[in-house]
């Protein structure tokens, strides 16, 4: 008797177990895949990805509120990937995080937008200036915007802030500046409480920002499902970049941002090359080092899995 207890006791322990993982669930025969994003334009392919129904899978897209909260997420394989800023899941690496990193989520579309009243970067000098984490593709842009224009890192007190107080902060003559991920950079542009002073590509050309990562862990043990998933993701990113009504309408389930602020903000970004080519990623993996972000950032064939493109 006692053992028939123990047998049943066991297998609700694992059935318990199994219902708290991140990975392996199975939904109406469909493998679920978890994903975490944060409501940003640099997710976009996620979003038309979730408008279709797939044959062997089902993505559950999982939305946060901070870039920390979501890779906490991650890291502890409560969600089996994320569309997250590569520099982060980079860090996440270097510590023993077994993530790789499967594509990108867009390309371009960061700008740095300053107040009205400043001329040029010359005029940041002793300014503060916004990033949303140090661990970010913005910080980079922010530090060789400033290489480009002669000036010393120091020159200006650069602070973190959450991506949504940003315009607030700019409006209010709190900070002279930010960069960080669309919609918020169009915010400040299209009230006219910001201008452009730089687009990404004007200062690092092909920059690495956000990227689709998967724990190694869901790749090894659901390859086919991990390769069907891939794939639908750049098919869904070449459906994003027509940027039509359609896809405007998708991304309104995920964004509440006002028409003219997506407009401007779709004009930056394309999503239709997701590919990681080791190229920027070199770039990207040195400016780490050089910025003394990073003493060994991940190595190209270490962390990104480029076999599920095949």
């Amino acid at each position: 008797m006692k053992k028939g207890i123990y047998i049943l006791v066991g297998a609700i322990v694992l059935l318990l177990l199994s219902a708290c993982s991140g990975e392996g669930e199975i939904s109406e025969g469909k493998q679920t895949i978890k994903i975490g994003y944060l409501p940003i334009t640099h997710a976009v392919p996620l979003y038309m990805q979730q408008d279709a129904e797939y044959e062997d899978y089902e993505l559950q897209l999982v939305k946060f509120g901070s870039w920390p909260e979501l890779m906490d997420a991650l890291n502890t394989g409560k969600i089996d990937g994320a569309s997250v800023l590569i520099q982060l899941a980079m860090n996440a690496k270097e510590k023993g995080v077994d993530l790789k990193a499967v594509a990108l989520g867009h390309r371009d579309g960061n700008v740095l937008v300053v107040a009205p009243s400043i001329a040029n970067a010359q005029a940041l000098k002793g300014q503060t200036f916004a990033i949303p984490n140090r661990f970010s593709t913005h910080h980079i842009l922010l530090y060789e915007m400033l290489k480009k224009e002669g000036l010393a890192y120091e020159d200006i007190n650069v602070v973190e802030l959450p991506p949504a107080e940003m315009p607030a902060a700019l409006a209010q003559g709190q900070i002279a500046g930010y960069v960080v991920a669309e919609p918020f950079g169009a915010i400040s542009v299209a009230l006219k409480k910001g201008k452009v002073l730089y687009q990404s590509e004007d200062i690092w050309p092909n920059s690495i920002d956000c990227g689709l990562v998967l724990r190694n862990q869901f790749i090894q043990s659901h390859g086919e499902v991990a390769k069907s998933f891939v794939r639908d993701y750049v098919a869904a990113g070449e459906l994003a970049e027509h940027k039509d009504a359609h896809m405007q309408e998708v991304v309104g389930e995920f964004m509440n941002v006002e028409q003219n602020v997506l407009d401007l903000s779709l004009q930056w970004i394309s999503y239709d090359d997701l590919a990681i080519e080791e190229e920027a990623y070199a770039i990207l993996r040195n400016a780490l080092i050089e910025m003394k972000l990073s003493e060994d950032p991940p190595a190209y064939e270490d962390f990104v899995d480029t076999s599920l493109w095949q």
